[in-house]
Order: structure tokens, then sequence, then C-alpha cells
């Protein structure tokens, strides 16, 4: 498989430690970037990649860099299963890209905003290798009635860093505090954080989310 194309920032060496960051509908690998070099980290590298074009039915069919396609922003709409296992496939390529350059696996962590973030939580709870641990921002988990036959007990612990605008009209609260419920419920631990904010990132968000990083990392400095 091709990997998708990225955008690489590093802090100095040596690399101990890799963060896989998805973006959300419609953004690129630019997006977290500033808030990549805001979170200062040190011995890591971010791996920033951008999504493939593709239309998205909820915008018109209009064409956009998107994980894949959304029908509706409500829990009850049809979920593209197929787009979501693409993606779930080219982050694990990326994982798999990272190990060879040297990270082992239990030093990469999956992050990602929104759409992205759906992503990180769908690949990282099915990896079959544990990971050092989940950023899910402002998002939701995508098929949930499939975790439990596809769940991988390698990430049955995975430390998830959960957090949302408590006014995103995007994918609202309820959304997200459903599936943290849901996700507390299969046993995963997790780290649940509300702001006041839309859908969006706030600097006090990015404040938990380096304490959040810097405990999972120092795990394996």
């Amino acid at each position: 498989m091709q990997l998708l194309d990225f955008i690489e920032i590093s802090s100095q060496e040596p690399i101990r430690h890799s963060i896989i960051w998805m973006h959300g509908l419609g953004a690129d690998g630019h997006d977290f970037a500033p808030v990549a070099r805001e979170l200062a980290l040190p011995n890591t590298r971010f791996i920033l990649p951008h999504a493939p074009v593709r239309p998205v039915t909820v915008n018109n069919g209009y064409a956009m860099p998107a994980w894949y396609d959304i029908y509706g922003f409500g829990p009850n709409f049809k979920q593209d299963a197929e787009g979501i296992a693409a993606s779930q496939k080219q982050i694990e390529a990326l994982i798999a890209n990272e190990a060879k350059r040297g990270i082992p696996v239990n030093r990469i962590v999956l992050a990602g905003f929104s759409q992205g973030g759906a992503i990180a939580l769908h690949t990282a709870l099915r990896y079959p290798e544990p990971l050092a641990g989940v950023l899910a921002l402002s998002t939701y988990l995508p098929l949930s009635e499939q975790l439990a036959a596809e769940c991988n007990p390698a990430n049955k612990t995975l430390p998830i860093f959960m957090a949302h605008g408590t006014l995103d009209n995007v994918i609202t609260l309820d959304r997200y505090q459903a599936s943290a419920e849901f996700l507390q419920a299969q046993g995963y631990p997790l780290d649940l954080h509300e702001y006041s904010m839309p859908h969006s990132v706030c600097m006090e968000e990015i404040n938990d989310i380096r304490t959040f990083l810097q405990s999972r990392l120092l795990q394996h400095p």
C-alpha cells in the first residue's frame, strides 16, 4: 500500500516517540502543525497525514479531504463502513512505517480531531499490538455496534484522552458523551474533558493534551 502524504514535525534528536495526528473534514495535515509545535514535546516526531480527496454526501457531493464519507451528522445516519475501513488500513500503514523507522509500537500515539479522531479511535481499538495512547478530540466512536466483535485485546487497557466543546454544533456534546459512556461500559480507561468552546480547540485543552502525552511518553523515556 502506498503511504499517505504527510507533514513531519520533529523535536530534538534522538526521536523516541511518534504521534500520528489526523485532521478533520475538509482540512489537511497542515491544520494541526501549529498545535504540534505548541506542544513542544521532546524526542517526538509528529506525523500529520493528508486524507484522500473524496466526494462527501453531506456537503452535496463536493470533493474534499475526508477520511470517509458522511451521510449526516446525527447518530442515526448510515455510516461509511467501507471508507472507515480503508482509512484504518492507511493509518495502520503509517504505524508500520514508524515502526520500520525504529519507533516501537508502544511508543506511538494515534490522535485526531473530529473525523480524524473517529479514525484514531476506530484504528487503535482494533490494532493488534499495544499502542501508547489515543487522543480523540471533538469526535465520536464510529461503528460502535461492531466494536465488540472487532476490538483487539492488545489495546483493551489503552489510555484514551477524549475532549469536547460544550458549544459544539457539528458533533453534539450528547453524541460525544454517548460514545464515552459506551467505551467506559466496555472497560476502556478514559480521560474525559469538556471545554466551553465550539467545534475547535482551545489553549486549556492543548495544555491538558500536553500533560496526557507527557505521562504516556514518560512510560517509555
